[in-house]
């Protein structure tokens, strides 16, 4: 959420903003409907003030006993009543479009992001590691897993539908290799690691920014009034909600490890086969609170970066990084990296990570907060990264390590998970 000041003051920076993210929003309404709320608010006031001194002016004129007169303010104070009453009623109407047509305005995006419209038109800023030449047919996962006997979607679509899967054997030992890998390395540079919520409210998406634009894309259960998290970004983003957090000995840092849902609206047809788009998958996340400082808050994206990157450097993967364009970030960031990684079976990078920095965006929708130099009150910068993500990152471990007797090539950093074995056969 933006700061409604700033938005009425640069109304041309906040529609080219949308203009470049692809979002039509109602600002002309925004304005008027917060023009409007002003006014009532000091019609509110006005009534308010009035009545008080009516009131007392009543007090005043019965201890004289004037009974008359007061009568007749009396009546001046009831008619104030219902008026302010009828005021009172407009404007928690005015608040709540105000606050769903707020919801609506996308954060800006950084200057030195690429404009674009979608994923093609992100800008490739390094390349790293060779991309593999196999001496025999390679595989791809699917293939693979088959063979080895490490996941089984034919039965996953059979129990649970499209895009669903078992994992089984050294598959899930791979799985949760890299996850425990991710989770070790995240300790190790200070990061609160958490087991989380994965069914929050309503208020939780909204406030972190996954609402109302994500609804399609996110499980509801209806009856509970609570939706499935898609990222654990938003149970970490909302651990903190309004409240206000130390900062004083530096950056807060977050972690999690969890299992998501996403329902993959709109994506038929796209990446069907495989563990590429699945509905249920897991993720560590990492999560940043920083100062109010864009330069420590370039410095942390560079960090978070940095963790996506050194994972795969472990787990021994070529990669790509990507600065994102603003058409494909979404609304609610204000820079954004990925993290693509080799895929032989797709001939083509495919995302693994995606590190993002959101300003103060994210913390005025939550309420966060913390006490600057001076003792006032600012809100926290925010910025999240994807660990690792599986079963996703499977697919490159898979089709990048398989060797030509048909065994895949453990990572030495991932061998003290998978039982000391150095393959999988």
């Amino acid at each position: 959420m933006l700061d409604m000041k700033w938005i009425r003051e640069n109304r041309h920076e906040v529609e080219e903003a949308a203009q470049k993210k692809g979002i039509i929003i109602p600002l002309s309404r925004l304005l008027t409907v917060d023009e409007e709320r002003g006014k009532v608010r000091q019609r509110i006031d006005e009534l308010r003030e009035a009545r008080n001194k009516s009131t007392a002016r009543v007090a005043e004129l019965l201890m004289k006993q004037n009974h008359i007169e007061a009568e007749d303010i009396k009546a001046e104070v009831r008619d104030r009543n219902a008026a302010l009453n009828e005021q009172e009623t407009r404007l928690a109407e005015l608040e709540r479009e105000w606050k769903q047509l707020m919801l609506l305005i996308p954060n800006i995006p950084s200057k030195d992001s690429p404009i674009g419209v979608t994923d093609l038109d992100n800008v490739v800023v390094k390349t790293v590691g060779k991309l593999p030449v196999f001496a025999f047919e390679a595989k791809d996962h699917l293939a693979l897993g088959e063979q080895l006997q490490l996941f089984d979607i034919p039965r996953g679509v059979k129990v649970a539908g499209s895009r669903n899967y078992f994992l089984k054997g050294a598959g899930l030992y791979l799985h949760r290799a890299v996850q425990q890998l991710a989770i070790d390395l995240l300790s190790d540079r200070g990061y609160t690691v958490m087991d989380v919520p994965l069914m929050l409210k309503e208020e939780a998406l909204e406030n972190t920014g996954f609402f109302p634009h994500g609804k399609d894309q996110t499980y509801e259960l209806s009856d509970e009034s609570k939706w499935l998290v898609g990222t654990s970004e938003a149970s970490l983003i909302s651990y903190f909600g309004n409240e206000v957090v130390d900062l004083s000995k530096g950056p807060i840092r977050l972690a999690a490890v969890s299992n998501c849902f996403r329902r993959e609206a709109g994506s038929a047809g796209r990446d069907v086969r495989g563990l590429y788009r699945v509905h249920q998958f897991a993720k560590v996340e990492q999560v940043i609170l920083c100062r109010n400082d864009l330069g420590a808050a370039e410095e942390m994206l560079t960090q978070i970066t940095e963790m996506a990157e050194h994972i795969l450097h472990l787990l021994e993967l070529p990669y790509r990084i990507v600065a994102v364009c603003t058409g494909d970030m979404g609304l609610k960031n204000h820079k954004q990296f990925d993290v693509e990684t080799w895929m032989p079976s797709r001939n083509a990078y495919g995302e693994t990570h995606s590190a993002s920095s959101l300003l103060d965006f994210q913390a005025r929708r939550s309420g966060l907060r913390f006490r600057n130099e001076e003792g006032r009150l600012a809100y926290c910068y925010t910025l999240n990264n994807t660990a690792v993500a599986t079963p996703r990152i499977l697919i490159p471990l898979l089709e990048n390590h398989q060797q030509a007797d048909g065994s895949i090539y453990i990572p030495h950093a991932l061998r003290p998970y998978m039982r000391g074995e150095d393959r999988i056969t």
